[in-house]
């Protein structure tokens, strides 16, 4: 199975983007953009650390030594992605 990208350059790059809009909006001194901008990237983080924590559950299913531990180990992504 590949080895799939760094959780913290995922998250860099995501910061970038961010980063690079927040700062446009503070030259144009748009601070209703500033605002929405810094919810979005909140809310973005958040969903992306989720994203990255099922698929290292995934990648982590594939490294399984018996068809048992995939088992397990997908029980455990279950539990995980539970709505509570």
């Amino acid at each position: 199975m590949a080895h799939p990208r760094p959780r913290q350059s995922i998250l860099e790059n995501l910061e970038t983007v961010y980063r690079e809009a927040f700062d446009q909006a503070r030259e144009a001194d748009d601070k209703a953009r500033m605002a929405d901008l810094d919810a979005s990237f909140q809310r973005e983080q958040l969903l992306l650390e989720v994203l990255l924590d099922i698929r290292d559950g995934i990648h982590a299913i594939g490294d399984a030594s018996s068809a048992e531990g995939a088992l397990d180990k997908l029980k455990k992504l279950k539990d995980l992605t539970r709505l509570r």
